[in-house]
């Protein structure tokens, strides 16, 4: 319809980053239009001549733009804190970064000062070491 359409000039920025939003105006084009949006309902609403212009968006493309939105917001903070997690470890000293050898696990401890206790009775490999000469209180 064009008694609905309308040339206007408006300044803007031109901002490269991935978003769910094709432009983003801000109060001063709103004004100049006097526009009114409701975010809520993907709605922005204008006089014209002729009445209420209604400019309504998708919600299931909105809603799929923003999950798309969160993943490359995702992998971009994952991919930094790859970055500085790498940057860290070049930095540290090469003796910390060696991976100790573990002890084998000790059979029996032979003690005065402990006593070994089965855990399960019939199972001799379920056993546990406490001390022999704890007060009984």
């Amino acid at each position: 319809m064009p008694e609905h359409f309308r040339t206007d000039f408006v300044n803007f920025v031109v901002a490269d980053f991935e978003g769910t939003y094709h432009a983003i105006l801000g109060r001063p084009s709103l004004t100049k239009f006097m526009a009114v949006p409701h975010y809520t309902y993907l709605v922005l609403k204008m006089p014209t001549e002729k009445g209420v212009l209604t400019l309504r968006g998708n919600v299931f493309v909105a809603y799929t733009c923003e999950e798309e939105s969160f993943k490359v917001a995702e992998a971009t903070d994952l991919s930094i804190r790859m970055e500085e997690t790498n940057l860290d470890a070049k930095k540290t000293p090469t003796d910390h970064l060696e991976i100790p050898v573990l002890e084998a696990p000790r059979k029996a401890i032979k003690s005065k000062d402990h006593k070994e206790i089965q855990l399960v009775d019939g199972d001799s490999s379920k056993m546990a070491l406490i001390g022999a000469n704890l007060d009984p209180k």
